[in-house]
């Protein structure tokens, strides 16, 4: 399953870079983004809302770090 590293990353630039990796994927491929930015858990998914992805899945785990998982539509 495709992921995308962007711990320590602060916006935009999570955002910039899950539209990055987007790009190189195909529909209905999954992403999994992990990020340190927890506005990335409203950032990342307006995104989606905007591009027509899907989030499947936005979380926060107990070390503080943001995970999402997106769908890809394309």
């Amino acid at each position: 399953m495709p992921y995308l590293d962007a711990r320590y990353l602060l916006c935009p630039m999570p955002v910039i870079r899950v539209s990055a990796r987007i790009a190189d994927l195909v529909s209905g491929d999954i992403l999994t983004v992990q990020c340190t930015d927890r506005g990335a858990l409203s950032d990342v998914p307006a995104w989606c809302r905007l591009e027509g992805h899907e989030v499947i899945q936005a979380m926060t785990d107990p070390s503080g770090d943001v995970f999402l998982t997106i769908r890809v539509q394309k």
